[in-house]
Formats: structure tokens, sequence, C-alpha cells
């Protein structure tokens, strides 16, 4: 399996509010194995995606296997940041739909 990005978001835990995710439950990708499972925060994925970072979002099959999701981007709506997983539309929230809550 080749490595689809620098790190593979698997859950997502809302924000106090509907625009904006809490934290990020992250893998590291080393191609052929997802690990490392850690949370991070959402100014830790923007300050990592601003350095260069990629992420990609990730589903586990009903076999069990990782499949790979969306690639994870920032966006800029009206001078503010949100982050987006699969497009970069223009509704002014963070927009990870396909992915589930943890």
């Amino acid at each position: 399996m080749q490595k689809w990005a620098d790190y593979l978001i698997s859950a997502v835990r809302s924000g106090p509010t509907t625009a904006h995710i809490d934290s990020v439950e992250v893998h590291s990708d080393f191609g052929c194995v997802v690990c490392e499972t850690l949370i991070i925060t959402r100014p830790e994925l923007i300050a990592n995606l601003k350095k260069g970072c990629t992420y990609t979002t990730i589903h586990k099959t009903a076999m069990g296997k990782w499949r790979k999701g969306d690639d994870v981007c920032l966006v800029n709506v009206n001078g503010e940041i949100y982050v987006k997983a699969g497009g970069n539309d223009c509704k002014p929230q963070d927009n990870f739909e396909n992915v589930p809550e943890f």
C-alpha cells in the first residue's frame, strides 16, 4: 500500500459551535501500516497544515481494512480559516461530514 498522506484522520470531535471542530483522531501513515492513534486539537491541525503536513480522511470497511477518504485542506472564507475534507466549499464552517464523531 502506498502512503496516502503524512497523517490520516479517522474521527472528529465537534466543537461548542457548529462552525468548528474541536479535535481530530489521527494516525501516522507508514505506507503499509496505519498506527499511532493521537488526538490533536484544531489549532494543532491548522498549524501542521500550514507547515506543509498532509492529511487525508480514512474509513474502515466492513472487512476491517482502511480505505482512503478525502484530502484535508484549509479554506479562507471571508477572512477566517476553515478546515475542509473533500473539497473547498465556501460555507463558513469546518467540513468533515463523512467522518464519524468520537
